[in-house]
């Protein structure tokens, strides 16, 4: 039996970037199309089949440890970006700020779909697993600031619940702007325990 179901959600890439590695920044450059390989997008500086473990993970590993890179893209989606700039006040949020590998359109509540869902490029099977939601740092906000004097402050807040999610390369292939992808969902229930288990943290 299929461990993964194939929903009728779809989202078309609007927007693929890259952090190139060595630069010092966290803003992406925009690129037509990337090649989505096992390490990620070539050159980008989040890349790779391993990394060192951060700050988000020391729970489980002490900082700097090597582990599984389930963070080789960030993904966003245009609406709750939208949704970002709205509540900072602002017309728009350039994605070259935010870092972001894609941003897709047309799935509601994105940064929320189930952790382990995949998105599949209906052109070229390129598929990504996801790994969790995101959260939201001052990093963007910094890039923002520099633009856009007096609303760096107000990202960090505004992308809570927002920030969308990072994800790994599953099956290489080509991701192009306008391609559509398909989300499959694991098939089983959301664990009930989760309410209490967050109530008590």
């Amino acid at each position: 039996m299929p461990a993964l179901k194939p929903t009728d959600y779809t989202a078309k890439i609007t927007w693929i970037g890259r952090v190139a590695k060595g630069s010092g920044t966290m803003r992406s450059e925009a690129l037509d199309g990337a090649m989505a390989r096992f390490g990620g997008f070539e050159g980008e500086a989040h890349g790779g089949v391993t990394r060192p473990s951060c700050v988000r993970v020391t729970s489980q590993h002490p900082k700097g440890t090597e582990i599984n890179n389930v963070r080789q893209l960030s993904v966003m989606s245009a609406e709750e970006i939208g949704e970002i700039a709205q509540t900072m006040g602002l017309p728009h949020i350039a994605p070259e700020f935010l870092g972001v590998s894609l941003i897709v359109q047309g799935i509601a509540d994105f940064t929320h779909v189930p952790p382990s869902s995949r998105l599949q490029c209906e052109a070229s099977g390129a598929t990504i697993t996801i790994d969790m939601m995101n959260r939201p740092c001052v990093l963007p906000g910094r890039e923002i600031e520099m633009e856009h004097e007096g609303f760096g402050a107000k990202f960090k807040p505004a992308a809570v619940g927002k920030r969308g999610v990072t994800a790994s390369v599953e099956r290489e292939g080509l991701l192009r702007v306008g391609d559509v992808m398909r989300l499959h969902v694991p098939d089983q229930r959301a664990w009930s325990p989760l309410g209490d288990l967050f109530e008590r943290v």
